[in-house]
């Protein structure tokens, strides 16, 4: 089957009122058990950084595993995971964010990226652009070079996009 854009978006399933009244969640699972449709969504997220130097992918617990790990694979980068507080086993750094229904506070491993590194960070979703900005604060805060932000979708209504002017954004589905 040759699978478009279009048709990764109609294999992500809404969820209304998740995790609260008034939140459409995005779904991403229903993609992701669809082989083709995974692959496919890998190789377009990981096609416009072909020919950009990435010495490192940063994911965000937890979806942004699932999507980093196999683009740096693919880019022959190493993958760094952002963890919710107190998942990480060795010394780490921390950032506050506010997320569209909430706060949380993410951590990094404090040698988990030296500094001049080359880094691509990548999520399922961008929304409030809270989480990304958290992130970004805590590779800066360690040295690190970021290069671009790449989602799988991003919700266009609610201006996360504003938070990273200046920045190469990919979103490959956009609501």
């Amino acid at each position: 089957m040759d699978l478009s854009i279009r048709s990764l978006a109609e294999r992500i399933r809404d969820v209304p009122d998740f995790p609260q009244k008034g939140v459409l969640f995005k779904d991403v699972t229903t993609l992701l058990k669809d082989p083709e449709a995974f692959k496919l969504a890998i190789e377009r997220l990981t096609h416009p950084f072909r020919a950009t130097p990435v010495d490192l992918v940063v994911g965000m617990e937890s979806r942004g595993f699932i999507f980093g790990a196999p683009l740096a694979f693919n880019l022959g980068a190493g993958f760094v995971p952002v963890r919710k507080v107190g998942k990480l086993p060795a010394p780490a750094i921390r950032a506050e964010c506010t997320l569209e229904y909430g706060t949380a506070t993410l951590e990094m491993h404090e040698d988990a990226i030296r500094p001049g590194q080359k880094v691509l960070i990548v999520d399922d979703l961008l929304a409030t652009g809270g989480t990304i900005e958290a992130t970004i604060n805590l590779i800066e805060r360690l040295g690190g070079d970021i290069v671009a932000v790449a989602f799988l979708i991003e919700l266009t209504f609610l201006n996360g996009r504003e938070k990273l002017r200046g920045r190469e954004v990919v979103s490959l589905i956009r609501y």
